[in-house]
């Protein structure tokens, strides 16, 4: 048991100096700062002294010099001190600002690198309660350990040297007091850390349930389950919120104990100053001072306690933030990958096979196919065959287990991923549009596109017309995923999108499906088009979109089990043919000459 808590000790130490790491570029207002805080603690070593010459100076033969010097004193550094207080203060919040900003800059663009897994497992509510909180704790931690420690510790030190050079028996007496605040908090550290864990983890799994919620809205309202949605939020809330106040009573219980300990010094130190001063061993001013370094004397201690505190609790944020950025990203590029040139679309797929890390169960079982430039392949089967995994493969979200990929004769691994992704397509059965402008998500496929060949994108995928319809045109906003739009609508928006990107290689997933009739007969066309002199891949359940397709790939358990076009099929009349049969009852003719 001790091993393993060293071992996390250690652990925690670690991820801290990484941390620290991320806050090195702004290292010179850091020192700033310290220095600054460091100034403050000084004045508030030599406030009580001064506070003992003015008390001193109150006796038979008192003069109002001394008073009025000594008071313009203690109201000069107490006013040079709230200045530069304040002036750290302003640094420390512009500091903490960047560093979060830093640190978010970090992490968004290595959620954006990881395996599309990692996005599946978390759920997009949690990874952003997680990563908020996450960097809150952090940059919290962190202003408290960098702006607090060094300036506690320094005035730790000086305060004690005054206070033995005051009277060392008094100093004696406090120092009995001292140490307990920070036992005390020691004692209460672990259960802090454990309620911080788990507050962590419910608050992630309420919000990414939530989320799913809200976006399967229609789902939720379809099944009246709006009442039963929103008592299991709230019963979920309630619980956090019962650890919340639970653990806020724990903590108000050792602050309570903390600020006794406090109380008995004090009181102490003033019924043992008093019999002092009645036997003529120290002075009026001296115990005042004492008073004065016992209220500052504590608040360093109960700082330090805090920082260890804080340090218990910043561990668990750094556990979140670092999962993210220790992530495994398998994918990356090989150290001599090349930027691939402008592509022709020639796909090998070499002996292929493919297993997920998280199962024994091999998807891809020797998967041979030679795609000429300009030609279409549709992949059919059942679930589970492997169509959408080949697909995958081909955009290089995962690496094959054995075998390789070729594009144009060049090996995927050994190309730079950003630049292959943009020279493919893709076309997705639940077209994703963001909340911006029609015209902007059209140009999501090319940013730099004018509004020119927006509009020549837009007519090309048929979607010019209804566009014009909208509210604002071009400048209607499309809703959360487009949801101010039906999805015939979107789909063909998605097109236009495909169009302007202009790639040599091209993925429709579905692309067509679950629309009606005259829609569908829309975005087919509109697809045609698309299609043209481009390598296309299409992904289809619904048989009739790949009717014209120049290959039909017929997988069953991640083997090619048939493989032609739609006539050469028909007539073998094997494990296609029977599909047809059941997708048209009949419906379908075949010109059999």
């Amino acid at each position: 048991m001790e091993a393993k808590n060293k071992t996390s000790f250690s652990e925690d130490w670690h991820r801290l100096r990484r941390a620290l790491i991320l806050a090195s570029p702004k290292k010179r207002t850091v020192a700033l700062i310290v220095v600054l805080t460091i100034l403050v603690a000084v004045a508030g070593v030599v406030e009580p002294l001064i506070m003992k010459f003015v008390f001193d100076g109150l006796t038979e033969d008192f003069q109002t010099a001394q008073l009025v010097q000594g008071v313009f004193f203690l109201l000069g550094l107490s006013l040079v001190r709230e200045g530069i207080a304040a002036t750290s203060n302003w640094l420390t919040w512009r500091t903490r600002i960047r560093i979060h900003y830093n640190l978010l800059s970090i992490t968004v663009g290595r959620l954006h690198r990881l395996p599309v897994d990692f996005h599946r497992a978390q759920g997009t509510g949690a990874v952003m309660t997680k990563l908020e909180r996450g960097i809150q704790g952090f940059v919290t931690a962190i202003a408290d350990i960098s702006f607090n420690v060094l300036p506690a510790i320094a005035y730790l030190i000086l305060a004690i040297v005054v206070m033995l050079r005051l009277d060392w028996r008094m100093t004696l007496l406090v120092a009995i007091f001292a140490p307990m605040p920070a036992l005390i908090a020691t004692f209460a550290a672990p259960k802090q850390r454990g309620r911080e864990r788990f507050l962590m983890d419910k608050w992630a799994r309420i919000y990414s349930r939530f989320n799913e919620v809200l976006s399967g809205i229609v789902t939720v309202r379809s099944f009246a389950m709006e009442d039963y949605e929103k008592s299991r939020f709230m019963k979920d809330v309630g619980e956090a919120n019962d650890r919340v106040v639970r653990g806020v009573g724990f903590d108000s219980k050792v602050n309570a104990i903390q600020n006794s300990i406090v109380i008995f010094a004090r009181v102490a130190a003033i019924g043992y100053g008093a019999f002092l001063i009645v036997g003529g061993e120290i002075t009026l001013g001296t115990l005042i001072a004492f008073l004065g370094y016992i209220g500052g004397l504590f608040g360093p201690v109960q700082n330090l306690t805090g920082i260890y505190k804080t340090f218990q609790m910043a561990t668990v944020s750094l556990e979140h933030i670092f999962n993210i950025l220790d992530k495994q990203d398998f994918l990356g590029d090989a150290p001599d990958a090349i930027e691939p040139p402008p592509l022709k679309g020639e796909v090998f797929y070499k002996n292929v096979r493919f297993k997920y890390e998280t199962s024994d169960k091999e998807i891809i079982k020797g998967f041979n196919l030679h795609v000429q430039p300009g030609e279409s392949i549709a992949f059919v089967g059942p679930s589970g065959s492997g169509k959408s995994t080949l697909i995958a493969l081909l955009q290089r979200f995962y690496d094959p287990t054995h075998g390789q990929i070729l594009l144009d004769g060049h090996d995927l691994r050994k190309l730079k991923q950003k630049l292959l992704r943009r020279q493919v397509g893709v076309v997705l059965q639940d077209a994703l549009l963001f909340n911006e402008s029609i015209a902007d998500n059209i140009r999501y496929g090319r940013p730099g596109a004018t509004y020119e060949e927006i509009i020549q994108a837009a007519k090309a995928a048929n979607a010019h017309e209804f566009i014009m319809e909208l509210s604002d045109g071009y400048e209607t906003f499309a809703g959360e995923r487009g949801g101010r739009l039906s999805g015939g609508e979107r789909q063909r928006i998605a097109i236009a999108r495909a169009i302007l990107k202009d790639p040599p290689i091209l993925i429709l997933d579905e692309a067509s499906s679950a629309m009606d009739a005259e829609v569908e007969a829309l975005v087919q066309e509109a697809l045609v088009k698309l299609m043209k002199g481009r390598t296309t891949f299409i992904i289809a359940h619904r048989l009739n979109t790949v009717v014209n397709a120049d290959r039909i790939v017929v997988l069953k358990n991640g083997r090619i089990i048939e493989e032609g076009t739609h006539k050469e099929l028909m007539i073998n009349r094997g494990y296609y043919a029977s599909l047809v049969d059941k997708q048209t009852q009949g419906l379908l003719v075949l010109d059999e000459e």
